[in-house]
């Protein structure tokens, strides 16, 4: 395997060490700490680069993206470094970066110390993954099984046993379940008469997913809620006429508030109905919406628009390191894309998240 996609620096070293020893560590003496892996299923908040892999336009994996990644390297994660998943696998004492499932540079010997299966585009919604043509959560789930087996082969049955029961799993999907499926395709409204009913069978298909999830032998679970949908710079954009004061729109956001409490309901539900589970419920909406309305007191210039290009709307192949509008500096700025959060954003979520919830897994 090629380190150097990651890593060029002095941080070469630190990545060559943590991927070709954690999982050997792992098979040699057991488990690291409580916590032997991250297992990650979802959308782009969370996808380390499965997209490359697959036919769709929906693909981060050139430059700008990846800028102050290990190396400078675009990976496919859409942000300019690292996202939640990294900060997490390193606040456990595991790899600074949790690596693709689909990547080739990779394979069951660094999975075994955490893999993401997440696809940028995707829903709890199938009919939200075929609008870009990514990985629906259900083949995300038929990925995971495959990497059971292979695990198993390698690993052996006992000590893959351990690592399946004591891995964290995070779960980060729904937004563009909503901005991309219920609000852009009218069949789906026609469907669903009211956006509680849509809330209600989203929440259906979580339930679904997390007692899939448990059947496999998953115990330790983090459901990652939604952001301040209307305050990402494209929707500020989209929706301008409808924005309050603070340039944020208010409908989206009570759309997500009112799912991210569906979403805590379901994580107290499974606790007490699944054997052995241990949920959480990881809310990012009070700490980025404090990051949107109070940047400077986070370290930050700009909370309206993006680091990339314009800032507005541009996201994907948009996103373009040609463009004189780039900013030079992405730490100054909330967000990187008109979709993303920038690197240093991410860091200070997963911060409040390991404080307020996945402390419980330390």
């Amino acid at each position: 395997m090629d380190l150097s996609y990651y890593c060029t620096t002095s941080q070469f070293k630190y990545a060559v060490l943590a991927v070709t020893t954690t999982a050997s560590y792992l098979i040699l003496l057991g488990s690291a700490g409580k916590v032997p892996g991250v297992i990650v299923f979802g959308d782009s908040s969370v996808d380390a680069g499965n997209n490359n892999q697959i036919s769709t336009v929906l693909k981060s994996n050139f430059r700008p993206y990846g800028r102050d990644f290990f190396g400078g390297r675009p990976t496919g994660r859409f942000s300019n470094g690292r996202i939640p998943p990294d900060f997490i696998s390193e606040a456990l004492g595991l790899r600074p970066f949790v690596p693709a499932y689909l990547d080739p540079q990779f394979n069951i010997s660094d999975f075994a110390a955490g893999v993401c299966f997440a696809s940028a585009g995707t829903g709890f919604d199938n009919a939200t993954s075929n609008v870009l043509n990514v990985i629906p959560l259900w083949q995300e789930l038929e990925y995971y099984k495959e990497y059971q087996k292979k695990l198993v082969a390698y690993a052996g049955e006992q000590k893959a046993k351990d690592i399946i029961n004591e891995s964290l799993y995070i779960i980060s999907v729904g937004t563009n379940d909503f901005l991309e499926n219920y609000y852009t395709l009218p069949r789906t409204r026609s469907k669903y008469k009211s956006i509680v009913q849509f809330q209600d069978f989203l929440i259906g298909m979580a339930e679904k997913f997390v007692r899939e999830l448990h059947g496999l032998g998953a115990r330790k679970m983090s459901l990652t809620g939604l952001p301040p949908m209307g305050c990402l710079p494209l929707e500020r954009a989209r929706n301008y006429v409808n924005g309050n004061g603070d340039g944020c729109f208010d409908g989206y956001n009570v759309v997500a508030l009112h799912f991210n409490q569906k979403l805590n309901g379901l994580a107290e539900k499974m606790n007490g109905e699944l054997e052995g589970i241990r949920v959480v419920f990881s809310n990012p909406y009070d700490v980025f919406m404090d990051i949107v309305k109070k940047p400077s007191q986070f370290g930050f210039d700009v909370a309206s628009v993006a680091c990339c290009a314009t800032g507005v709307f541009e996201m994907g192949y948009l996103c373009d390191q040609m463009n004189p509008f780039t900013c030079s500096d992405a730490s100054k700025y909330v967000f990187w894309d008109s979709f993303h959060p920038t690197q240093k954003t991410s860091s200070i979520v997963v911060d409040y998240m390991m404080k307020h919830s996945l402390h419980e897994f330390l």
